[in-house]
């Protein structure tokens, strides 16, 4: 039982992470802006979260009991920490920019932490392939708004 007390710190690291996200609402400036028509409806959001966040999690923590705090755990952290900052830098600042250069090295941290992981944990690894995917995906329209809202 105890080695689920890490497992919960973990996400308790991810809760807090999504908590920060949730503090800054889309609200009126984001939807007065122009989008492409590929933005996907708000309410997909909530379903798409929850799901990569407890995939981070358990990657984080798979990958922690192979080699404790190393490398790939660091890499993690600052994924997450990169992760919390860009709804506040988005919704919260009102920089575009600013954002989409934090979800730039957001997306380079989760594909280092696959790299790292992947020789350690190929479980882990994997688990943070569905963020690659929606990371760039989110950086693409991150991008597009930005180009499109001077």
């Amino acid at each position: 039982m105890t080695q689920y007390v890490p497992l919960a710190a973990f996400i308790g690291l991810v809760c807090f992470a999504a908590v920060t996200g949730a503090l800054f609402s889309t609200g009126t400036w984001y939807e007065a802006l122009n989008k492409p028509w590929w933005t996907p409806p708000n309410w997909l959001f909530s379903i798409v979260w929850p799901v990569l966040y407890i995939m981070i999690a358990v990657g984080g923590w798979r990958v922690w009991k192979v080699e404790g705090i190393g490398p790939a755990v660091a890499v993690w952290g600052i994924g997450l920490t990169l992760n919390a900052a860009w709804s506040w830098i988005m919704f919260g600042e009102h920089q575009i920019g600013w954002a989409l250069a934090d979800l730039i090295a957001m997306w380079i941290s989760i594909a280092v932490f696959i790299w790292i992981a992947w020789p350690l944990d190929r479980t882990a690894a994997c688990l943070f392939l569905p963020y690659l995917i929606w990371a760039g995906y989110a950086g693409a329209l991150n991008l597009n708004i930005w180009q499109n809202n001077p």
